[in-house]
Formats: structure tokens, sequence, C-alpha cells
């Protein structure tokens, strides 16, 4: 192996401890209480190390959160099943989702707080940018499997795609946003996951009660 093919080998692997060392700080302190300072201990670094890889803490949190919603959306797209129902698919979609954000209750909080912009992490423009490019194009999973069922006839073609497509999203985050916090720690997984199944199931009946004449 050259040299310079191993220290490119080297770089990576130092920056891939760093994120998933501050990921634990995030994790464990939520955001506002980590610091640089605290991630290169994490690390096992110098800070002066970790600013040979990153500007500043919310580019690091940035890294983690682009990771895990192009992570997330690669998951999702490969469950996508043409031969199976619109309903399963979005089933299979709820689940997956539901299950991304209990694992890391923390990634949902400041997600949340990046979507509708109340007290957001300062990204620079270029890393917002990229984020909202990468959540939307996890959002139109949601519309891809709807339009599915309307082509397939299993939801009305009078549908709203776009606007179906929001409220789902938004049934998600609210139900996930409502219990992922609140209760008993040893309940909280499966009140969430039953929440979400009980939510999407009221959500599809809605949607395939309008083909009833």
């Amino acid at each position: 192996m050259g040299s310079e093919r191993r220290r490119e080998r080297e770089r990576e692997q130092r920056r891939s401890t760093i994120l998933r060392s501050a990921r634990k700080e995030f994790f464990d302190k939520g955001f506002r209480a980590v610091t640089v300072d605290s991630i290169a201990r994490r690390a096992e670094l110098s800070k002066g190390a970790i600013y040979l890889y990153f500007k500043s803490k919310e580019e690091i949190y940035a890294q983690i959160l682009l990771r895990d919603i192009d992570k997330f959306h690669d998951r999702v797209e490969s469950l996508l099943d043409t031969a199976r129902s619109a309903a399963d698919n979005l089933r299979n979609f709820a689940e997956v989702y539901a299950a991304f954000f209990i694992s890391d209750r923390e990634l949902f909080r400041i997600f949340m707080n990046f979507m509708i912009q109340h007290n957001p992490v300062n990204f620079t423009p270029n890393i917002n940018d990229h984020i909202v490019k990468s959540t939307n194009q996890t959002i139109a999973i949601i519309e891809q499997i709807l339009q599915m069922g309307v082509e397939s006839g299993e939801f009305p073609g009078c549908l709203n795609v776009r606007v179906c497509r929001n409220a789902l999203w938004g049934l998600l985050n609210g139900i996930i946003a409502l219990h992922l916090f609140t209760g008993r720690e040893e309940t909280r997984e499966e009140r969430v996951r039953a929440q979400v199944r009980g939510g999407l199931e009221l959500f599809i009946g809605g949607l395939r009660s309008e083909q009833k004449p």
C-alpha cells in the first residue's frame, strides 16, 4: 500500500472515530451540553486534532445527522416492493421510521428542532441545504408509495398525494414526539410502536374508505 493511500485510510479512520465518539456524547448528554473538548476526551484525542477534521461541534453533528438520514433513506428505499400492497409498504416504512428514532432519541430531538426551526442548530447554509435535500428524498418515498396505491386502484384516484404524504409525515413525527420522551422507560418502545401502528391503520382505513361508493 502506498504512503498516500495509507495516510488517507488513517485520516478516514480518525474521522470515523471522532464521529462515533461524538455520537455517543450527543446521545448521553444532549446537543447543548456537548463541547468539542468533551468529544475530544471521549475520542481520546486532542482538541486540536478534532479541529483538523471539523470546524465546529455543529459541523460534527451535521455529519452524524446526514449519515443517519442517508442510511435511513437507503434502508427504506431497499424495502420498497412493488409486488406488495401500498398499505404494506407504508407499514414497513412506518416500522423502520419508528425504530430509527427509538434507537436514538437525541437525534429525533435535534431533527425536529431543525425541521421546525425552533432553537435551530447553527448549521452553515451548505449543510442546511444538504440536510433538507436528504430529508426530502426520504419524504418522497412516502409519496412514491401513495402513488403506487393510486395507480393500482388500492387508493382513490382523486387522492392528493402530496397532501397525504405531508399528513402521514406529520402523523409519524407527532406520535413519536408524544411518546418518545415521556412515560416509563421500560414501556416506551412498545408504546411508540403500538401508537404508530394504530395511527397508520386509521390513516390507511381513511384512504380506503374513499374508495367506497
